[in-house]
């Protein structure tokens, strides 16, 4: 009879498995949270999307892009960049172009993905106005599109014609330059790219939406994808154009290896001694550039658009009868 009373006392001071249960420290409580919310607010169909439109791109726009890189480099006018590409051959027109694909495709993944799913974050959690909520996840996808700067570095070593000799295609580039300068080499002239990347990023998204909800709304296919074809070319055109110095400064110190890299505004200052003291040679190549800028970002814009489309096109629904 005691012994039961004594049972039954301990077991009703026993907590329960509730009680008991840890759930470990307030800071790894508040991590996980986040990390589900953050995440969580990441669709897939954004990246995907993204990375389809510079598929597409890139086929189309690599011999005009290399043209744009011999001007930035050289500082020579369109007709004797197109006399280099010319007396090369066509060999070497689409030398190089499998960084920039790679690249390009989880570029504009990241850009579209990662800009789509901090914009729903901050909006949804932290009720941040919409335009503060725009720049702030375009910063953060161009900032997160900077670790792809090893293949804008090779592409530059491969399209440059003083390495044509020490490189046979991509792998033997990375393996090269990692080899004999390591991995850092890789991240050459990542300041500009950095700059550029997040404030490009920031008001190209803006206006795209701007012009997404005041442009008005086309009923026919062939309008509207025309419409999106011009609104995508002429933002994407002024924005490259706007930030085309910060290239011309990339292209230039990604054209060295193995030497100690200049910061940025001394390369911007060396770059303006040698161009005669003229600013406007900064934008040598720059009306070629603006040029491509708007068919590329016309063609991914347009393919961006129509992807998602499909994407989120409804199954049609079989409807069953009785006679």
């Amino acid at each position: 009879m005691d012994d039961e009373g004594e049972a039954e006392s301990t077991a009703g001071n026993t907590p329960t498995a509730t009680a008991t249960k840890w759930l470990g420290p307030p800071t790894s409580r508040r991590a996980n949270v986040f990390s589900e919310r953050f995440f969580g607010a990441f669709q897939w169909e954004e990246f995907a999307c993204g990375c389809g439109a510079a598929f597409v791109n890139i086929a189309a726009t690599y011999p005009i892009y290399k043209m744009i890189f011999r001007q930035m480099l050289h500082g020579v006018p369109i007709t004797s960049a197109f006399a280099q590409l010319r007396h090369e051959g066509l060999g070497f027109l689409y030398r190089g172009m499998l960084p920039p694909l790679a690249q390009k495709t989880i570029s504009l993944s990241i850009m579209f993905g990662v800009f789509d799913g901090t914009r729903r974050y901050l909006v949804e959690d932290y009720r941040l106005n919409d335009y503060g909520a725009k720049v702030i996840a375009g910063v953060v996808a161009g900032s997160a599109e900077s670790i792809l700067l090893p293949f804008e570095r090779v592409q530059t070593l491969l399209a440059d014609s003083k390495f044509h000799q020490h490189f046979s295609n991509t792998p033997n580039a990375f393996r090269y330059v990692v080899t004999h300068h390591g991995y850092r080499e890789l991240y050459r002239g990542i300041e500009p790219v950095f700059w550029r990347n997040g404030l490009s990023n920031a008001f190209f998204f803006v206006l795209r939406e701007e012009a997404s909800a005041r442009l008005p709304k086309r009923k026919s296919v062939s309008s509207r994808t025309a419409q999106e074809f011009i609104a995508g070319a002429v933002i994407g055109a002024s924005i490259s154009t706007i930030f085309y110095p910060l290239n011309v400064i990339k292209v230039s110190l990604q054209s060295d290896m193995g030497q100690r890299s200049e910061g940025s505004w001394q390369a911007a200052k060396r770059i303006y001694r040698e161009r005669d003291c003229r600013i406007g040679h900064f934008y040598r190549g720059c009306a070629f550039n603006t040029g491509r800028s708007f068919i590329s970002w016309g063609i991914m814009n347009t393919a961006y658009e129509n992807l998602k489309k499909l994407m989120h096109q409804q199954p049609p629904q079989m409807s069953l009868t009785t006679k």
